[in-house]
């Protein structure tokens, strides 16, 4: 609840409520997003998914069905990427790696509205959707023919 003074300036009124403002601040997801993925990427820099025994995320659909799902090796990839082997990270997920530029751009742009004080959320048409929906589709086909 905010207040005027007698300059006409805004106040919190109650000062326990105003971290709560805080959190409500339109960069305030996109920020917490990049500090887990830097938290997750320095654990992840000293961490080698291809050895096994690590506490790292193991895919559902590949435990379940024994299929590669869309995204499997995508922490193998970015493990890769960190250590500059590129041509492992392009064996690990092809399809993951061509899109990573993209969504660092969605995430960039996320961070940027929110650092300006505005909300931003991508609204991409059913077109869009669909073909995304298909290439993972078919992405999941190819790899689990060809593997």
């Amino acid at each position: 609840m905010r207040r005027r003074t007698s300059t006409g300036e805004s106040c919190v009124a109650d000062p326990a409520r105003a971290p709560l403002s805080v959190l409500r601040h339109p960069a305030a997801a996109p920020l917490a997003v990049l500090a887990a993925g830097a938290a997750g990427a320095c654990y992840l820099y000293t961490t080698d998914p291809h050895e096994p025994g690590h506490v790292l995320p193991r895919c559902p659909l590949r435990l379940v069905t024994g299929l590669l799902c869309p995204a499997c090796g995508g922490t193998r990839m970015v493990y890769d990427l960190m250590h500059g082997h590129f041509t492992a990270a392009w064996l690990d997920n092809r399809l993951l790696l061509l899109a990573s530029p993209f969504a660092l751009g969605l995430l960039a742009r996320w961070f940027l509205e929110g650092v300006r004080g505005r909300r931003w959320r991508p609204e991409p048409s059913a077109r869009t959707q669909a073909v995304v929906l298909l290439v993972a589709a078919a992405w999941v086909v190819v790899r689990n023919l060809v593997q």
